[in-house]
């Protein structure tokens, strides 16, 4: 008898599994504050999935910051904002919002005997496990293998990341054919076609369904909550690859 196929399933977090309203932007803002010493006019655009130097780059420019004090201003920011997100932790399960389905679909993928579940996002990683523990979601997700901003700022390079470290556990190897990464974001749909996997899109986010097939979703589900529907998915997405 032949052991089935392993399955890397890697998990977006913001919109996808979780909502944490104006939390995020909050530390941005009091981040901001501490480090350049005054308050931030612009924040940055809401549920893009760019990663979180990025997105503090762009929050330093697009509150005047000189481009040549970015390189100084950048790090300190990076290494302060996961510190402002813990304290922020009791708000994060009183304010935050677990999606539709979302713990059904991460449990049930969890317990299929091929499928490894981690997280390809947009977070740093101490930032990310705060919000998954927040909602006892990182019990489902072997996160030590996942793909953070904290690894590289490029979004796409995250899934030849956590591909690298689950091969190493796993002593499996893993490629397009055999990953997918879930997402509502078109930055997701744009990390698993540049990076090495197969998506489906998941409209819970502010992109439609419409919107992420026409990028290049190879599926869309409107939520998680149909969770037969969701394996389906994987299971389709990965044999026309096999």
């Amino acid at each position: 008898m032949t052991q089935a196929r392993q399955i890397l399933v890697l998990w977006d977090i913001d919109r996808t599994l979780l909502y944490v309203g104006d939390i995020d932007r909050q530390v941005y803002r009091d981040t901001f504050a501490e480090i350049v010493g005054r308050p931030a006019e612009r924040l940055p655009a809401r549920g893009t999935g760019v990663t979180m130097p990025l997105a503090i780059r762009s929050l330093l420019l697009d509150n005047g910051v000189r481009q040549a004090d970015v390189p100084r201003l950048l790090p300190s920011m990076v290494k302060r904002l996961p510190q402002r997100l813990a304290a922020h932790a009791e708000d994060l399960r009183e304010q935050g919002i677990l999606l539709p389905g979302a713990l059904d679909a991460l449990k049930t993928v969890q317990e299929q005997p091929n499928y490894i579940p981690t997280v390809v996002t947009g977070n740093l990683k101490p930032s990310a496990l705060l919000k998954l523990q927040a909602f006892g979601l990182d019990r489902f997700l072997d996160t030590e293998i996942g793909g953070y901003s904290s690894d590289d700022d490029h979004r796409p390079a995250l899934v030849g990341i956590a591909q690298k470290r689950a091969q190493t556990k796993h002593e499996t190897a893993f490629a397009r054919s055999n990953t997918v990464i879930l997402g509502d974001s078109l930055e997701d749909v744009r990390t698993g076609l540049e990076g090495g996997a197969s998506v489906i899109g998941v409209a819970s986010g502010k992109t439609s369904a419409e919107e992420l097939a026409s990028a290049g979703a190879d599926l869309v589900l409107q939520s998680l909550e149909d969770v037969p529907r969701l394996l389906d998915a994987i299971t389709t997405v990965t044999l026309e690859r096999a």
